[in-house]
C-alpha cells in the first residue's frame, strides 16, 4: 500500500516541487488549501479544501483521516501542528527567520542589526522584541509542543513563479516601461538571504528522505550561493538584454517607495547544519535561478496595478524616481568637484617594500 502525504498548502512557488517530489518518492499527495489560487496539478494528487488557520474547518476538511507524513506550508503553525498531532508520522513545517530577534527591528541587537551568519541557535524574539518576530517565534514553539519530533524550515526570502510579492517584477516591470536607470539603497550592497523556489522544495525533501536525522531540528534554508541588490540587478538585467544605471540613495524612509528591495541591514543565515545533516546542495545555481525567474515574470507579467502588484507595495512612481535621480545627479557633480590636497610625494600604489634589486635599508621609494 502506497505511503500518504499531505501537503498543507501548494500551490506557491514551493508547492508543486514538493508535490511532485513527493509523487517521485512513491507517497499518494493531497494537498490542502483555501481552493483560492488553484494549481493544475496530476489527476492523482487529491485536492481537498479546507483552512488550515482554523482547527474546526481544518479538522472537517481532514475528516478524521491520518498521514505518514504531512507538509505544512502554510496556515497556522500552531493550529496545524495540533491538529496533525498522533494523526502523522513525520510533521515538516515551513516558518521564517523573522523568528530571531532583531529581523524586522535591528534596534533590539548590539551591535544593531544581526551578525552573520545567523546560526539555528541564535536568539528568538522574546518579550519587548517586535510582536510578528514573536508571533513567529511562538508558533515555532507551539509546533514542536505539539511534534516533538518534527522538522521546521526557516525559509528565507522564496524567489520564483508565483511568488506572491515577486520583487523580480519591480525590475522587470521597469525594464518593460523602458526604465534605465533604478534607485538603489546604499550602493545595491545589501545582502539578504534568499533561496530559489525549486531548491527550496529540494531542501524539504531531504527531510522526507531522512526522518531519523531532521526529527526535532530547526534549520535554517537559503541558496549555497547569496547575491546583493546590485548583483542581483545586474543579473536581471543582462537576461533582459538591457542595461541598468544603479542610483544609490541614504537610508532615507520617504525614498524607500522607490526601491525594490528596502531593507537597510544585512541578514544571512548560516546553512552549515542542513548541508551537514542532510546533504543539501543548489539544484540550481543562484544567477541562474534569478535569470529564470526574471524571464519567467517578462513572459508572464503581472497585471499593472493589479492585486499581487499593489502586494509588492511599489508604486512605479517614476515622477518621483526621476527626481532622486537628479538630486543624485547634482550631489555627484558637487561631490567631484570638492579637491583635496595633492597625495604626499612619497606616496606609493603598493604600501610594502618591492625592491627592484636586492639592497640594505628601504627600498628605491623609501618603504
Amino acid at each position: 500500500m502506497a505511503r500518504t502525504a499531505l501537503v498543507i498548502g501548494g500551490s506557491g512557488p514551493t508547492g508543486p516541487h514538493i508535490v511532485e517530489g513527493l509523487r517521485e518518492r512513491g507517497y499518494r499527495v493531497s494537498v490542502l488549501n483555501r481552493g483560492v489560487h488553484p494549481y493544475p496539478f496530476p489527476d492523482d494528487v487529491e485536492r481537498l479544501v479546507g483552512d488550515p488557520h482554523f482547527a474546526e474547518p481544518l479538522e472537517a476538511a481532514l475528516n478524521g483521516r491520518n498521514f505518514d507524513v504531512t507538509v505544512a506550508t502554510y496556515g497556522r503553525l500552531r493550529v496545524t501542528s495540533q491538529v496533525m498531532k498522533g494523526r502523522t508520522g513525520h510533521f515538516i513545517a515551513v516558518g521564517g527567520t523573522v523568528a530571531y530577534r532583531g529581523f524586522v527591528d535591528p534596534r533590539e541587537n548590539f551591535p544593531t542589526g544581526m551578525l552573520v551568519p545567523v546560526p539555528e541557535h541564535a536568539p528568538l524574539a522574546g518579550e519587548g522584541d517586535h510582536e510578528f518576530e514573536r508571533q513567529v517565534a511562538r508558533a515555532e514553539a507551539a509546533l514542536f509542543d505539539a511534534q516533538p519530533g518534527a522538522t521546521l524550515f526557516r525559509y528565507p526570502y522564496v524567489y520564483g513563479p508565483r511568488q506572491v510579492t515577486p520583487r523580480e517584477w519591480s525590475l522587470v516591470r521597469r525594464v518593460l516601461d523602458g526604465r534605465r536607470a533604478i534607485v538603489v539603497m546604499h550602493g545595491g550592497m545589501t545582502l539578504f538571504s534568499h533561496i530559489y523556489s525549486e531548491n527550496a522544495a529540494h531542501a524539504l525533501l531531504l527531510a522526507v528522505d531522512r526522518p531519523e536525522v531532521a526529527a526535532g531540528k530547526a534549520y535554517n534554508c537559503a541558496d549555497d550561493q547569496q547575491v546583493d541588490q546590485r548583483q542581483l540587478i545586474e543579473i536581471g538585467t543582462r537576461a533582459l538584454g538591457v542595461g541598468m544605471e544603479l542610483i544609490s540613495i541614504p537610508e532615507v524612509e520617504q525614498a524607500q517607495r522607490a526601491l525594490i528591495q528596502p531593507v537597510p541591514y544585512h541578514f544571512l543565515g548560516d546553512v552549515t547544519a542542513i548541508r551537514t545533516d542532510l546533504g543539501y546542495r543548489d539544484l540550481v545555481p543562484a544567477p541562474e535561478a534569478i535569470a529564470r525567474t526574471v524571464l519567467w515574470y517578462r513572459d508572464n507579467p503581472l497585471e499593472y496595478g493589479g492585486e499581487y502588484e499593489q502586494r509588492r507595495k511599489d508604486v512605479f512612481d517614476y515622477e518621483a524616481e526621476d527626481k532622486l535621480i537628479a538630486i543624485w545627479r547634482d550631489y555627484v557633480a558637487a561631490v567631484e568637484a570638492v579637491e583635496f590636497r595633492a597625495l604626499h610625494e612619497n606616496y606609493a600604489h603598493h604600501p610594502y617594500a618591492h625592491p627592484k634589486a636586492h639592497r640594505q635599508g628601504r627600498d628605491e621609494k623609501g618603504r
